[in-house]
Parts: C-alpha cells; structure tokens; sequence
C-alpha cells in the first residue's frame, strides 16, 4: 500500500532561525525604511568637487612623485659628474631629448635606451626612493606649506583692503 505523506505550508520553514543577539552589543543594522531622499553624510572634511577620479591629496602625490624623480635625476647628475664623466654626458645628452614632466615615462625611457642608460635609471630609481622614504621632510612641508598660505592669504586681504578703502588724501 503506497503512502503519501503532505506538510501543510506552516509546517515548511523556508526561512533560517534569527541568530542570537546580545543586547549588550546591538547590531549596526538599519531599522528604518528606506526613503527616497538622498541620505547626507556629515562629516568634517571638505567637499572638493571636480576631481572625480582622485582626490587633491591623490594628484598632489602624483606632483611629488615626478617631482621626486626630478630631485633624483639632479641627485645622480651631481655625483656622474664628479666619478663618472662619460655616463653624465650620456644622462645629459638624454635629458635634452626627454622630458622630465612624467617621472615613470622618462625613466622607463631611459631603461629601454640601452645598457648603460638602464644602470643609469635603476640608479635614478633608487635615489628616487631613498630621498622619499628617508630625506624629505613631510612634516616641514606640511609646515611650509600651511605658513605660504596664511601668509599669502593676509598679504592678498590686506592689499585688496588697502585698495578699496579710502584714504585721507582722497577725501580732500
């Protein structure tokens, strides 16, 4: 005799059990519903718009970074010219046809010049990570850089007021 067995549908769990909650550490989960308005974050950082890919502190690394590859080729240029007279002429004539605006490019440039200019690069490299990990002064650039700006802002500020207010000699 054949059997058959039905489970009514209250008898069927489609869903997991609730996992156990400790009131002392509540979840970070959203209780309310969802609206359609935009949810603002406030938080105490400046909005910079126009950027998109990358923030200011972002291209601004990207400026030292070929700036760091400008002070490393000064770096080794100086020290080529007191030991090695023949390899300064080479990274010289080699600067005159390259530009250094983009650091990676122009030392990928020159790695692929030919031997002696791959010494040369990897060297440039090198000095170019040594200056920045050890050498530059990040807090004195902070520093300088906080210092060029309030001093530019109150010079900018103080002429402009200079400017616009009247003075005893056109009131006669």
């Amino acid at each position: 005799m054949e059997t058959s067995s039905v489970l009514s549908l209250s008898q069927l769990s489609f869903f997991l059990p609730k996992p156990y909650r400790n009131k002392a550490y509540p979840s970070w989960s959203c209780k309310k519903p969802r609206t359609t308005q935009p949810t603002r974050l406030y938080c105490q950082k400046m909005y910079v718009p126009g950027f998109g890919e990358a923030s200011p502190e972002k291209k601004a690394a990207k400026n030292l970074h070929d700036f760091f590859t400008y002070i490393a080729v000064r770096i080794v240029t100086a020290q080529l010219e007191s030991y090695s007279p023949e390899a300064y002429e080479e990274l010289m004539e080699f600067l005159s046809r390259h530009s250094l605006n983009d650091g990676d490019k122009f030392c990928a440039e020159l790695m692929r010049e030919s031997s002696r200019h791959k010494g040369l690069a990897m060297r440039i490299l090198e000095v170019r990570s040594a200056y920045c990990k050890n050498d530059f002064e990040w807090d004195n650039l902070k520093r300088l850089s906080v210092k060029m700006v309030d001093e530019s802002n109150t010079s900018l500020m103080r002429d402009y007021v200079v400017e616009t207010s009247p003075t005893k000699e056109s009131e006669k």
